[in-house]
């Protein structure tokens, strides 16, 4: 079977990896420059949309922010999952909130702004303090503002202002600020037949507004239930076919949703070693209508991200449990570069070799990682 899979970076890469014991072939195509790649070794295997659609039995995609136009011909084709309207929600928080609001999900309370009007709106309907983020292209923290007192109300407006005058496509949802114990996070995956599969909920801790670690552990049951819950009614609603993430801020034990990703997810990396079947397999299974496999927790694990460095010390390899992937990027600061997975029998020894590794990387390129380990007993 053939894949096509907008987006030619790691995830596809990952999927291509997953997919090679299941005889299912990924091509990439990069909406940057129209090119069809291999998602490994970006051999250039021609150009066009058009034609690598109709070579393709399955199209799917690997990020959110994908021009409209490609998005259309790919619906039209009839072979994509998870399809245009789940793409759309995930990449705008207009149509994201709409969503949650249809499913009857939970999320933070929110206006639209579009005008200095509806900036003064909100502030008086939601009350301070009041976080504001881009409706297109905000991820990682990117395109977002905060105000906590109203004496800085002007000075955000004006800054806001500038960045809706520069692109008239954009707009700005304002939330009420969300004191959260924790992040967490779902991934789960839906098939054609509507049947449902989720790994369990992971922990994550932000560096930045960037993801830094990604922790599965055996957790609170009425949690899991709570965000299961959630994440049917949200799949449901869009019909949705592969595997969906949803971030939630963990209020005292209520769950919200903080945002959906359409699409296989940094934080369920741990699960190419912590579960039977692992997200990029998962996704691919649904999506190519297969039988969904196993999301059950083998063990503790969690997932380091590797942001702005190509190299690690090598001593970590010799560390139980531990495995290291690369994404054959060129380095930039910042930049997702790789991931460590780690896993063990149980949380005390997930907690030991986590602090092993901790002790073998630098920690001006790994900060906080203290503070995920702290959180293992």
């Amino acid at each position: 079977m053939k894949v096509l899979v907008l987006g030619a970076g790691q995830l596809a890469r990952m999927m291509a990896l997953a997919g090679a014991p299941l005889n299912i072939s990924i091509s990439a195509y990069d909406v940057n420059n129209d090119a069809i790649v291999h998602p490994l070794t970006q051999q250039n295997l021609g150009k066009g949309l058009a034609n690598a659609i109709a070579d393709a039995d399955v199209v799917t995609a690997e990020f959110e922010h994908i021009p409209l136009p490609v998005l259309a011909q790919c619906q039209q084709s009839g072979k994509f999952f998870p399809g245009e309207t789940a793409i759309k929600a995930g990449g705008d928080r207009r149509l994201e909130k709409q969503l949650l609001d249809s499913a009857g999900v939970r999320s933070a309370s929110y206006h639209i702004i579009n005008n200095e009007a509806d900036f003064t709106a909100a502030i008086s309907k939601l009350g301070l303090p009041l976080v504001f983020k881009s409706a297109l292209a905000g991820y990682d923290g990117k395109g977002q503002w905060r105000l906590k007192q109203a004496e800085q109300a002007a000075a955000l407006w004006q800054d806001i202002s500038a960045f809706l005058a520069a692109d008239s496509k954009q707009a700005i949802v304002a939330e009420q600020f969300i004191p959260f114990q924790r992040e967490v996070s779902l991934i789960g995956a839906r098939n054609s037949k509507g049947e449902v599969q989720v790994y369990p909920l992971t922990e994550n801790h932000h560096v930045n507004g960037v993801l830094s670690v990604s922790l599965a552990v055996a957790g609170n049951e009425q949690l899991q239930q709570q965000a299961q819950q959630m994440f049917t009614a949200v799949a449901n609603q869009l019909n949705y076919v592969g595997v969906l993430a949803i971030e939630f801020f963990d209020v005292n034990g209520e769950l919200l949703v903080n945002e959906i990703a359409p699409r296989v997810h940094n934080s369920g990396h741990w699960t190419q070693q912590g579960a039977d079947v692992c997200q990029f397999e998962q996704h691919l299974r649904a999506v190519c209508g297969l039988p969904l496999g196993s999301t059950a927790l083998l063990r503790p694990s969690l997932m380091v991200n590797i942001l702005g460095e190509d190299t690690v010390p090598e001593q970590i390899l010799a560390l139980p449990g531990l495995h290291l992937h690369w994404y054959g990027k060129s380095k930039r600061a910042g930049r997702k570069m790789g991931h460590i997975n780690l896993s063990a029998t149980d949380n005390a020894q997930l907690k030991q070799r986590f602090e092993q590794l901790i002790a073998l990387l630098p920690e001006a390129a790994f900060p906080e990682l203290a503070q995920m380990a702290a959180r293992l007993n």
